[in-house]
């Protein structure tokens, strides 16, 4: 904007927000407002601030090309650096007919200091861009704009984010990725986007993997429960990241899970210390991954080397990851081990995705990942007698189901898996109570065809992790 600009203008306000009531021409909005990316330090969580342009766009720009009406909804514009310069303004009134009602009315001022960018209309937006490009006559229509302000700072970042996210979860649904990605008051959400600042491995860049692509339309394809096998960067995706941390928040405090009430920021950094510790703890006894892929060339050659994916690590697949967490978590809820026996036991497992309990969802013949229903939780029941097994009959049927349902004799023994059993078999009590655990919201698959961005035959090739939550009901997957 190297022009001064003046519009006239309503100031309101409502809740704890400013905001102004302006019409804008098309021209002025296509050349003000902007798309936003960059409210987080997080490149692709900046992306999914903007959910991407999807094929809607071609239909809103054809109306406004083709259609005599061409009435728009209004957008939601924040105003970046700060409050845009507004004077206030009175009407002439000899006759006192109008007293009130010129009431917080004015001109704003657009003096090219502070950019804008659309919170709600992104569509719209696109569509009024585009459609002056073909048809510049429109320039002079009118359209409603509402323009809060934003402040380029934490507290802002957080309170313009915080509108976003109501404004599109009360006007569309948004996706499992966009809410942990937006959401101020999840607790959850809030800690998993720390982690990808501030985790000393996890922020690395594409070591957790937020998008998979882009859509032809300028759509975002999330990454939900499944990572390209060709990934040469990624351990897990975002959205199992937040699932994994769901569970081993387990005794943390329950102000974590209240969605709708953002916890204190001493419970925040409490529980992030804690989840933390945690997330290290599984990265070094699960098969010392983070030293693998840290020497590793490639995340691709550790998690599916070529020709031999046999030997791939059974820790780089999202399912095995949150199968891992859960249990742990519900080991723990029950106080049938502690953490520190926990890590030591999964030490003591072999890491490669032929070995057991890893059968139960992958098939050396044909390298490929089973990930049905069964599967899923037969891998979960197996890793529970490895880990903290109940009694000799929870062994012995979890034994059976694996040759009921792989058509093979598990390859570790009753007798070895029972030396995990506690003398005399007692089971604490706390065993006793039924735990409800959750849904996990990388099942959710928002955008799919995730093949489009592959380069090889191999690459093409995903995990589709369609992993559904397990109830243990006496310390007994159900």
């Amino acid at each position: 904007m190297s022009n001064k600009t003046f519009i006239p203008a309503f100031q309101c306000t409502v809740g704890n927000w400013n905001y102004y009531i302006c019409t804008m021409k098309y021209g002025e909005v296509a050349r003000q407002i902007q798309f936003a990316f960059e409210l987080s330090s997080n490149h692709e969580l900046g992306q999914l601030i903007q959910r991407g342009i999807s094929d809607r766009t071609k239909g809103i720009t054809d109306y406004l090309l083709n259609s005599t009406h061409r009435f728009l909804g209004g957008l939601v514009v924040a105003a970046w650096g700060g409050e845009p310069h507004y004077t206030p303004l009175s009407m002439e009134d000899p006759d006192g007919m109008l007293q009130g009602l010129d009431q917080g009315f004015g001109v704003l001022t657009f003096d090219g200091t502070q950019a804008y960018f659309v919170l709600d209309g992104q569509h719209r937006l696109r569509a009024i861009k585009d459609a002056l490009k073909q048809k510049p006559e429109i320039n002079g229509e009118d359209i409603c704009v509402l323009i809060v302000t934003h402040y380029n700072t934490p507290e802002g970042r957080l309170r313009t984010r915080r509108l976003f996210s109501n404004i599109n979860r009360n006007a569309k649904q948004t996706g499992a990725a966009e809410n942990i990605a937006l959401d101020e008051d999840d607790g959850l959400a809030i800690l998993t986007r720390r982690f990808l600042d501030d985790h000393p491995f996890l922020k690395e860049d594409g070591r957790v993997r937020v998008i998979l692509g882009t859509t032809e339309e300028g759509g975002l394809r999330l990454a939900t429960g499944s990572v390209p096998k060709g990934d040469p960067k990624a351990f897990t995706t975002f959205t199992v990241l937040y699932d994994m941390i769901n569970y081993l928040a387990v005794d943390l405090a329950s102000a974590i899970r209240v969605k709708t009430v953002r916890p204190s920021d001493e419970v925040l950094d409490d529980s992030y210390q804690i989840l933390s510790d945690r997330i290290d703890g599984l990265l070094d006894s699960c098969g010392d991954l983070r030293n693998r892929l840290l020497t590793a060339l490639s995340a691709k050659d550790v998690r599916a080397p070529k020709n031999a994916e046999e030997n791939g690590h059974a820790f780089m697949r999202p399912v095995v990851q949150k199968a891992v967490a859960k249990v742990v978590a519900n080991i723990m809820e029950q106080q049938l081990a502690t953490w520190d026996e926990l890590m030591e036991r999964l030490a003591e497992l072999d890491w490669k995705m032929s070995a057991a309990p890893w059968g139960a969802v992958f098939s050396v013949d044909g390298s490929r990942m089973l990930t049905g229903k069964e599967n899923t939780e037969l891998l979960a029941e197996l890793l529970y007698v490895h880990l903290a097994p109940i009694s000799m009959a929870r062994i012995k049927q979890a034994r059976k189901r694996f040759k009921d349902i792989r058509g093979a004799t598990y390859p570790v023994s009753e007798d070895q898996l029972a030396k995990r059993l506690r003398p005399g078999g007692v089971v604490p009590s706390a065993s006793a109570s039924t735990v409800t655990l959750i849904n996990e919201v990388s099942d959710n698959v928002e955008i799919a065809a995730p093949e489009a961005e592959a380069t090889t035959p191999e690459e093409a090739v995903i995990e589709e992790a369609e992993y559904n939550p397990t109830s243990f009901t006496d310390g007994i997957i159900a």
